[in-house]
């Protein structure tokens, strides 16, 4: 299917991603479990006011925790350049991310000065008005990333852009505009990506889905995988999911932030950075569990558009190439961590579609 020395060189790639990975997170704790434990003494010493002071515990955590997290963020850098995965410098990759950086720093501050508001306000009750504040502001953030991204170009291949037309006709969708995102000089990997909602839903190709790498008919299957994320309406569902995830997860951070005083002050931010992290972790097989029946779906919907399992079963193959991604990755990094089903398992279901419509005999 993928070929042996392909999957031993794709399986060698994966192990170290994430072993890295493993002490990463080894390391998050860590230092989160430590800041929990000395960091309200910050709070004592401040004169910002329980609000100020809460944010600069927020920003001072943040902080560390970026500091801690540079030196494997610097061990993958040089496993994907080494294996040709990535053409990024040291340098670029170190001091070019600041924008996202700066807006991620933002986007939690901004949430942590509104949640201690709202604990201040409402006392233990924050976390229902709380928890309806997290999904408002991940809806406006869905919404908006398509205004986010680096700079897009439109698609101008006439004949992907019928392509797309027809699958928009067949999965009852139109309009949905299609951009190609240059990656060359930053990575050999080839992605696509279906973002926003409503009207500013788009698609995303990368410029590596374009250089010759893939055949048209692959090319043609990603579009109708895109489009169909769309017209299956995954991005509003994904975040019908997170409300769910939202509610108990604020009363959980609620009552675990009682020791401290509560979100209303500020010698319970450092615990709350650390409980939030644990939620993450311990509700990533869910998360991933939901991500990767809506890719399913993608797929199968990719194979009713185009009827062309060939196609499909080629794409995923070449994705193992450029990638060097693990057809079948060890059970427990595939529960907790994958949001897609594996590559062998898509290429399975091409075939599956293959068999079902195949004439029985007798």
């Amino acid at each position: 299917m993928f070929g042996k020395a392909l999957v031993r060189r794709a399986e060698h790639v994966e192990r170290f991603f994430l072993v890295v990975w493993a002490l990463s997170q080894i390391a998050l704790f860590t230092t989160l479990w430590i800041y929990a434990r000395r960091g309200p003494r910050f709070a004592r010493e401040s004169a910002a006011g329980p609000i100020g002071t809460g944010m600069l515990l927020g920003m001072l955590g943040l902080g560390i925790v970026w500091l801690v997290q540079l030196p494997f963020g610097l061990l993958n850098v040089w496993w994907a350049r080494r294996y040709g995965l990535s053409e990024v410098g040291y340098l670029k990759w170190a001091f070019g991310g600041w924008f996202e950086l700066a807006a991620a720093f933002t986007s939690i501050c901004v949430t942590l000065l509104i949640v201690m508001f709202l604990a201040r306000k409402f006392g233990e009750a924050w976390w229902i008005p709380g928890a309806a504040l997290f999904v408002v502001i991940g809806a406006g953030f869905a919404f908006a990333q398509p205004y986010l991204l680096p700079e897009t170009n439109a698609l101008e291949d006439a004949a992907l852009q019928r392509s797309a037309a027809e699958f928009e006709r067949k999965q009852g969708v139109s309009d949905i505009p299609i951009s190609v995102e240059d990656v060359s000089g930053t990575t050999s990997q080839a992605n696509a990506y279906a973002v926003g909602f409503g009207p500013t839903r788009k698609i995303v190709l990368w410029s590596t889905m374009l250089d010759g790498t893939f055949s048209e008919s692959e090319v043609r299957a990603v579009l109708a995988h895109e489009i169909a994320h769309h017209s299956s309406d995954h991005i509003p569902k994904a975040l019908a999911w997170f409300g769910l995830f939202a509610l108990p997860g604020a009363w959980i951070l609620m009552r675990l932030t009682r020791r401290r005083g509560g979100m209303g002050e500020a010698a319970a931010i450092p615990l709350a950075l650390l409980v939030v992290t644990a939620l993450q972790l311990a509700t990533a097989p869910a998360q991933s569990w939901i991500s990767r029946r809506m890719e399913s779906e993608a797929d199968w919907k990719a194979l009713q558009t185009t009827r062309d399992p060939a196609a499909v079963r080629g794409l995923f193959q070449g994705f193992a190439k450029t990638s060097l991604g693990d057809p079948r990755p060890p059970l427990w990094a595939h529960v907790l961590l994958d949001s897609h089903p594996t590559l062998a398992q898509r290429v399975e279901m091409a075939a599956a579609w293959s068999a079902q419509r195949r004439p029985r005999s007798g």
